[in-house]
């Protein structure tokens, strides 16, 4: 059945596929962005589409729309952008929560965060489920982000328990793929636009430590089907790709693929970065039946030609 769904954040790196897809199905999106990382050129292709609407706006304000169901993704979520401006950050995550859950409420609509593997910190437990409460710096440069995606759980659970909102909620782990932020200090992108231009690529610390890298198609995917599970099923659910590698790894294989004379060239470890990050997903697959289907050199491939484009390389 058609709907009427918001989409926060939708000119963004995930909101903007995350259109795409809601499109795909039939239903009618409200795309709302205020533009500091989303771009127009994301959502171009959909602008005059006639289920498609985009709409400027800070969710840190009110908003009065009607819809069936709202994606709450507003919020840079890339430590470049969200350390810009961090007392900002920490507002769009709070009070765009209470903004979007007051909204959802007075609609009686579903509404889905999109929270963040950042909520468990730099962990103790490897890899992290659900159940794990995390260890987060409170007062540290990344806390912006992480405590502002925290309080925005709690948010969404207090309106759950207390007003009988229908919620979901995921956490994203490390995510890439066409239409990333060419400046977005993310490694993925980081290492591909370095390569491109020749430069060396930057490593933190030894290079050792891990993330896991799940490819954008596969991350919407997970989003869709949570918030299509019954009502009475919250999460929070992990959705990432467990399959984890070093940062050398991930420096090698974008090498491969791109070419050219960059070299590695190590820097010190930024503060509170985690040394390992890592998705249990076992509740995903129980509940969704999702699993991430992309490899890592096959969604390289599709990011670095992106940015060949991008980059008018």
């Amino acid at each position: 059945m058609s709907k009427r769904i918001l989409v926060t954040g939708g000119a963004g790196f995930l909101g903007s596929h995350l259109c795409d897809v809601l499109i795909g199905a039939g239903h009618d999106v409200i795309c709302l962005d205020n533009f500091f990382t989303g771009a127009k050129a994301n959502v171009a292709h959909l602008l005059g589409h006639p289920r498609f609407e985009l709409m400027r706006h800070d969710v840190t304000f009110p908003l009065y729309v009607e819809v069936d169901a709202i994606y709450n993704l507003a919020c840079p979520a890339s430590p470049v952008h969200y350390q810009h401006d961090p007392v900002q950050t920490t507002k769009t995550s709070v009070h765009g929560a209470i903004n979007m859950l007051g909204l959802a409420k007075r609609l009686r609509a579903r509404i889905l965060q999109a929270s963040t593997s950042e909520v468990y910190g730099d962990p103790e437990i490897h890899p992290q489920p659900e159940s794990y409460w995390g260890r987060v710096n409170p007062i540290g440069p990344r806390s912006c982000y992480d405590e502002g995606k925290r309080c925005a759980e709690t948010l969404f659970f207090d309106y759950h328990r207390q007003h009988g909102l229908d919620i979901k909620v995921m956490r994203i782990f490390n995510t890439y793929g066409p239409r990333m932020h060419p400046g977005d200090g993310r490694v993925v992108s980081n290492f591909i636009v370095q390569a491109l231009k020749g430069e060396d690529i930057t490593i933190y610390g030894d290079g050792q430590q891990t993330r896991s890298f799940c490819y954008v198609d596969d991350l919407i995917t997970g989003m869709v089907a949570l918030m299509e599970t019954e009502k009475g099923f919250t999460g929070p659910v992990n959705i990432g790709n467990p399959g984890e590698f070093t940062m050398l790894a991930l420096a090698e294989a974008v090498l491969r693929q791109v070419g050219g004379p960059s070299k590695l060239r190590f820097m010190p470890l930024p503060q509170d970065d985690p040394r390992q990050r890592q998705p249990d997903i076992t509740l995903a697959a129980a509940k969704l039946g999702w699993a991430p289907r992309v490899p890592l050199d096959d969604g390289l491939a599709r990011t670095i030609a992106y940015f060949r484009t991008r980059l008018g390389g």
